[in-house]
């Protein structure tokens, strides 16, 4: 989504017109919120279940797997867990997107949680809904109700979730450490700083139809809005604080949606731990000089891989949705003007807006070093 966003907000400021939405359910807020500050997160899961049950607009027939994965969950390993960690997931995404990473945490150990963010899970039009205060009350309270149960507190995110974890953990002391995937600090978009006075202007930024059942694919411009306030959050806290604990980083050389540049400087400066890793997919950085550090090549021919997307780190290659073999392909990845292949075995795959001569690149959505981040997961946490 924040893809398309980018380049839409840029056409937007030169053309003074609205998207109008068809007759959809999808583009109709839903009449409420579900609430998020239970006494439990067993509740809390059960209700938004309910929840999303009753207000979501389903795109396909298997409503129960459209509810698992857009759904809060949690997942304990076989024996009492002293380390916890709360993933939160990125603008228009769910829960579901942890799912390999959370699969192998509980794995090793760890007691998982990953959270809705209010606007998420039903219909694009629900981004509308939440206050300027939803999403941060969202994370503190859980990250509260985790802390409580374990020895040592984690927080993860992807996204605009990395965003909004790394303001929460630069004000909470009982935050051991970070990881965060594809982090939005720097948006590559000089016209981002006038997303809150679209809001008041028309609806929608961006529409089109929903065939993903993770993802939302249309965005109000409400969630703009609420995307460039954790933008401007955790630029002003990194601007004035440091996070000396462990975080892991990871960054796409190719991303379309951020600076990479940027946050790999804000990991040398604002991120000081030596047990901090920053892991790099794509051509090694010039005039790099910091051994916590690794670049691991994006372009694999032999897997048909141009570059890295903003969101493949997350997803193992066996993912059943997003895997290199997954039943979800995102042939709509910026290529305007270019057939896709009948036959699925030419795709190449890329980040958005990734073109090539007599190449049709879709979406990258699963990570070839998975394992590898498994790995640096364990190492910065102290696992390996």
């Amino acid at each position: 989504m924040l893809p398309r966003f980018c380049l839409l907000l840029i056409t937007l400021v030169f053309l003074a017109s609205c998207a109008m939405p068809p007759d959809s359910p999808h583009f109709q807020p839903s009449d409420n919120l579900p609430p998020y500050d239970q006494d439990s997160f067993d509740q809390y899961v059960r209700d938004t279940r309910a929840w999303i049950a009753d207000n979501r607009a389903f795109i396909g027939d298997d409503r129960n797997l459209e509810i698992e994965l857009n759904a809060p969950f949690e997942l304990r390993p076989d024996k009492p867990a002293k380390r916890g960690i709360l993933f939160v997931h990125g603008l228009g995404a769910s829960p579901w997107y942890f799912t390999d990473i959370a699969t192998a945490m509980a794995n090793d150990g760890w007691l998982v949680r990953s959270i809705l963010l209010p606007g998420h899970g039903t219909r694009p039009a629900d981004l509308m809904l939440p206050d300027g205060n939803d999403w941060e009350k969202v994370i503190a309270h859980h990250a509260n109700l985790l802390a409580a149960e374990v020895d040592e507190l984690w927080l993860g995110g992807f996204s605009t979730g990395a965003n909004l974890v790394t303001s929460h953990a630069l004000g909470d002391e009982d935050v051991a450490g970070l990881l965060l995937f594809s982090p939005g600090f720097y948006p590559d978009n000089g016209y981002l700083f006038l997303a809150p006075v679209m809001a008041h202007l028309w609806d929608w930024v961006d529409i089109d139809d929903e065939d993903n059942i993770a993802t939302y694919q249309s965005l109000p411009t409400r969630g703009a809005a609420l995307y460039y306030r954790s933008v401007s959050a955790v630029q002003k806290n990194l601007e004035t604080a440091r996070f000396d604990k462990p975080v892991l980083i990871t960054m796409s050389q190719h991303d379309s949606v951020l600076d990479p540049s940027a946050t790999l400087d804000a990991f040398q400066t604002r991120f000081p731990n030596q047990q901090s890793r920053f892991v790099w997919y794509g051509d090694t950085p010039q005039e790099l000089d910091d051994p916590r550090v690794t670049a691991l090549a994006s372009n694999l021919p032999d897997r048909r891989i141009s570059t890295f997307s903003h969101m493949n780190v997350l997803f193992a290659p066996e993912n059943f949705y997003y895997g290199e073999k997954g039943s979800h392909i995102i042939f709509d990845n910026g290529q305007d003007g270019i057939s896709p292949p009948e036959d699925t075995e030419t795709l190449w795959f890329g980040a958005w807006g990734q073109i090539a001569a007599e190449r049709y690149h879709a979406r990258l959505t699963w990570n070839p070093y998975f394992l590898d981040l498994l790995e640096s997961i364990r190492e910065v946490t102290g696992e390996g």
